[in-house]
């Protein structure tokens, strides 16, 4: 059974966000808030946590994984940046976006898409999911929490508790959140593609 921290989404209590990313460290899959909906994460590095965030959302082994990053620094360590996309997504972060970069070295080649070497990158608007980013130091591998046969991906963390507390370690209960899902920004070739729109305004990439 998971664990359930309710941590206060403008001032995130210090000990509870410590024991959530030891929990994330451990080996632990999450269920997070961000700035459009929730989110299922687990260590960059854990396969098994990966494995399981698949089952949950009952996806394939190519779906794409996001890197939930903490600032530009984690996303030029990640993803390969020109100085106008560098640019484009200062101007957009944090926020709701999604952006699609060619991945660097640094991301393990089950994270990316197989055949053009992409990874999805953001840098979420909301104060629980980057005070976790910060003590954890490096980016969390995330999916949004949409439940098979669901649209629209869960916003109250008392609902989805009931149904997914035997298969997650910790449920962050940080308030209601956006339904909405992010932007997705296709920033891997030279002309910007506008994959899905979501709560970011897009106008600027049109």
């Amino acid at each position: 059974m998971s664990q359930f921290f309710q941590i206060h989404p403008d001032n995130p209590q210090p000990r509870l966000i410590r024991q959530a990313v030891e929990i994330v460290r451990q080996g632990g899959v999450i269920a997070y808030p961000s700035d459009s909906a929730y989110a299922l994460g687990c260590d960059i590095g854990n396969k098994a946590g990966a494995d399981k965030i698949r089952q949950i959302r009952q996806l394939t082994d190519k779906h794409n994984f996001t890197l939930v990053c903490r600032d530009l620094s984690d996303i030029a360590l990640y993803a390969k940046l020109n100085n106008i996309q560098y640019r484009q997504i200062k101007a957009h972060t944090p926020g709701p976006y999604t952006f699609i970069l060619r991945a660097t070295s640094e991301v393990p080649r089950r994270l990316m898409h197989a055949k053009r070497r992409q990874i999805g990158i953001r840098i979420p608007d909301n104060k629980i999911a980057l005070a976790l980013l910060e003590e954890l130091g490096h980016p969390i591998m995330s999916a949004s929490l949409i439940l098979p046969g669901d649209e629209l991906p869960l916003t109250d963390p008392y609902e989805f508790r009931v149904t997914l507390e035997h298969h997650l370690d910790l449920i962050v209960d940080g308030g209601f959140c956006g339904f909405e899902p992010t932007s997705v920004i296709d920033l891997s070739e030279d002309t910007v593609k506008i994959l899905r729109e979501g709560c970011g305004d897009v106008s600027a990439f049109r």
